[in-house]
């Protein structure tokens, strides 16, 4: 199955995100399986090799930032903070923008690496929703009835 057939399902990943206590394997995984749409292209790239180096070293956090640095190129991450026990992280595209300008997406968990995962979900949600083609539409072609009408006169 092609990358672009694979359905995102943001809301039970997002749950599972929230429910666990700590990374693993298995959970990085299922997220790259189901919520990356250009990992796959990207299997014998050095990014891919990288990614997977890190989660074989459990690395979470440095493998969650590898993963948005291969599928969201155009996101950087607007602020992590540590909050009354949680990690509140801010993943947005215009980072220069003043808070109250920017519309970035935010996440929170007592493991980073999973407030980073949720944030790089919902991210990922948002261009599943927001999804537009990169060329423009054309009409389609006139039907075999039509047939252009002059209505200026010109004498």
């Amino acid at each position: 199955m092609t990358a672009a057939l694979r359905r995102l399902d943001p809301p039970s990943l997002s749950q599972r995100l929230h429910a666990a206590p700590v990374t693993t394997r298995s959970l990085m995984l299922d997220i790259i399986d189901h919520a990356c749409r250009r990992f796959s292209s990207l299997d014998k790239s050095e990014r891919a090799a990288r990614v997977t180096r890190l989660i074989d070293a459990e690395a979470w956090v440095d493998a969650t930032l590898a993963l948005m640095e291969a599928e969201l190129p155009m996101w950087q991450i607007r602020r992590i903070a540590y909050d009354e026990g949680e990690w509140h992280c801010a993943l947005s595209r215009e980072r220069e923008l003043p808070d109250w300008l920017d519309a970035a997406v935010e996440a929170r968990h007592a493991d980073l690496a999973l407030a980073l995962l949720a944030a790089f979900i919902e991210v990922q949600a948002l261009a599943v929703e927001v999804s537009r083609p990169s060329v423009p539409t054309v009409r389609p072609a006139a039907g075999p009835l039509y047939e252009p009408v002059a209505c200026e006169n010109f004498s």
